[in-house]
């Protein structure tokens, strides 16, 4: 069985062709997959087969996906990703306003919208798992947003406390910066340079690393992006 499999996911929408490929593609990386064509089979499936993760169209032919997501996240903590045709800011706020926790536009690439579900459900497998994480001398606290270093709080910035649980859910992986900035920053305007996920590393840097240009925590990997040396 793949690690995927125990993961159950429900594509919402009302073009069928774009509801095979997404479940097609879901499948090979070994997700269940289960779909709908409107809002009401969406609560439906919803309520009854309580998916790990939803794809939900803003566009649907009876109850838009707008309500839709406000009905379901009245009932269900789902992680619900928002897919639409609407490239707008106004669209964007209000879907994430709703209660989404992402946001997608179509056209979009399949890899970006895979490399977005297995962030989300990293997130949610860690947080039922446990509430806090312990890395060498670091302490993170999920639930309250805190950092220990040797057991004395360290008052972090909400980008640097967003940039160091990132890391610590893909303890020792290669993150590249592109990553980074999907994950951190999605939809501003502001951060669309590599550089700007450097400045914001060096500043997490000098307040959890004894030594800023030897880290013991996050490695540069040159070309790439970053690394967190769990242990």
């Amino acid at each position: 069985m793949t690690k995927t499999a125990k993961y159950r996911i429900l594509v919402v929408d009302d073009d069928k062709d774009i509801i095979q490929t997404i479940k097609g593609n879901l499948e090979l990386d070994g997700y269940e997959v289960l779909t709908a064509l409107d809002g009401r089979s969406c609560l439906e499936h919803a309520r009854s087969k309580r998916p790990d993760l939803i794809i939900l169209d803003l566009n649907l032919p009876d109850i838009d996906g707008i309500k839709a997501c406000q009905i379901i996240r009245r009932e269900f903590d789902f992680p619900i990703i928002m897919l639409t045709a609407r490239d707008g800011l106004s669209d964007k706020v209000l879907g994430l306003e709703c209660g989404a926790d992402d946001y997608i536009v179509k056209p979009f690439n399949f890899l970006e919208l895979s490399a977005r579900i297995k962030s989300i459900l990293k997130r949610v497998e860690r947080s039922l798992v446990n509430d806090q994480l312990e890395f060498k001398e670091l302490s993170i606290n999920f639930k309250s947003r805190s950092l220990k270093l040797h057991g004395e709080i360290v008052k972090l910035t909400k980008t640097e406390f967003e940039l160091l649980s990132l890391f610590a859910s893909y303890p020792g992986e290669v993150l590249s910066r592109e990553f980074i900035q999907q994950q951190i920053w999605r939809d501003s305007q502001l951060y669309q340079s590599s550089r700007a996920v450097d400045v914001h590393v060096q500043r997490l840097r000098k307040k959890i690393e004894a030594e800023v240009d030897n880290p013991e925590y996050i490695h540069t990997v040159a070309g790439v992006g970053y690394r967190f040396q769990a242990g």
